[in-house]
């Protein structure tokens, strides 16, 4: 991991698009989640001056996709963008997004999917329209059911990659096998289940390695770190209170972070730079499955980073249980 080493917490998606634009350019990459002011928007805006062929943009909701379409076409025109609308919260309109992509005759192979859209922290218990915990099933499930079902685009690409976007929140749970969905709400927490659909992430990171990584598909997870000024978690107040919530509950778990007095924000282009490298750095290549952080690859003996998080059986599990909450199973 040489090439990595240089890597840290102030390293820039910017910095890194220029010296990764050879991998970037000609690709297509879909990425989910970019509506304005949001990590996914940055990202696509930012590996756009590398010239990709093609970036998809998903989205629940498509005027706002549009309008990072455009902000992509006024800085590249040169650049193709098309849309698809993707709302992660039904499993039948992930599967109608699904079967849309896959009857795009003009894009035969993906060359990488950036599983990025996502909740954080609702502070009343809610279900999507399958009847899941909305987080578990909007960050976890739908990207589950979206990945399977346009794998075959994937696999068509000769060096395939799924970056799925952690956090280092997934410490707050692990997966809550005897209580995934808080018991219909009345012990629900929002942070427990911000956790568990984080850990989820990761898992299907390592789920996706050991499946297809025979096939070459190389499947990543990524902490972007604590961006500040972005559109995930608005309700989210920090200075009323909310800081204080978190640190008890990380107290309570044991977790060192619970005696720091605050969280190191990065600025948006800081934020994106682990998307860059797990979605093109090539001295990755044998380290399929791996979590990132600072745009390299963890440490787990300094990084913080749970057993939970990282287990093979753990993940297996989850992909189980994944198949028959979508009511579909997929072999490979």
């Amino acid at each position: 991991m040489a090439g990595q080493n240089k890597y840290g917490f102030e390293t820039t998606g910017s910095q890194l698009v220029q010296e990764l634009a050879p991998h970037i350019r000609g690709k297509v990459i879909l990425t989910t989640g970019v509506s304005p002011n949001s990590l996914g928007a940055e990202f696509v805006r930012a590996i756009a001056v590398a010239g990709p062929a093609l970036l998809i943009l998903a989205g629940r909701d498509l005027a706002k996709v549009r309008q990072t379409a455009d902000a992509v076409a006024a800085a590249r025109p040169d650049v193709r963008t098309r849309l698809l609308r993707l709302d992660l919260a039904s499993l039948a309109a992930v599967r109608a997004a699904a079967a849309e992509l896959n009857a795009w005759a003009d894009v035969p192979a993906i060359d990488v999917l950036v599983n990025n859209a996502g909740i954080m922290a609702l502070h009343r218990y809610e279900t999507t329209a399958d009847g899941f915990e909305r987080q578990f099933g909007t960050n976890h499930l739908g990207h589950f059911l979206f990945t399977n079902l346009i794998i075959d685009k994937l696999l068509a690409a000769p060096a395939p990659r799924v970056v799925s976007v952690s956090s280092a929140g997934h410490r707050l749970s692990s997966i809550r096998w005897g209580d995934l969905d808080f018991h219909g709400g009345e012990n629900y927490n929002k942070w427990h289940a911000y956790g568990q659909s984080k850990t989820a992430n990761m898992l299907l990171a390592i789920s996706l390695a050991e499946k297809l990584g025979h096939k070459g598909l190389r499947a990543f997870s990524v902490h972007p770190g604590a961006i500040g000024g972005t559109n995930l978690g608005p309700h989210l107040d920090w200075d009323g209170g909310e800081f204080a919530s978190f640190q008890a509950l990380d107290r309570a778990l044991g977790n060192e972070e619970g005696w720091h007095t605050g969280f190191q924000f990065k600025n948006i282009d800081q934020g994106i730079a682990t998307y860059v490298s797990a979605a093109f750095h090539p001295s990755l290549e044998d380290h399929n499955g791996d979590y990132l952080l600072d745009s390299h690859i963890a440490d787990p003996w300094v990084d913080p980073v749970k057993p939970w998080a990282t287990s093979p059986v753990e993940a297996e599990r989850l992909w189980k249980l994944s198949e028959k909450l979508v009511g579909q199973e997929f072999q490979y």
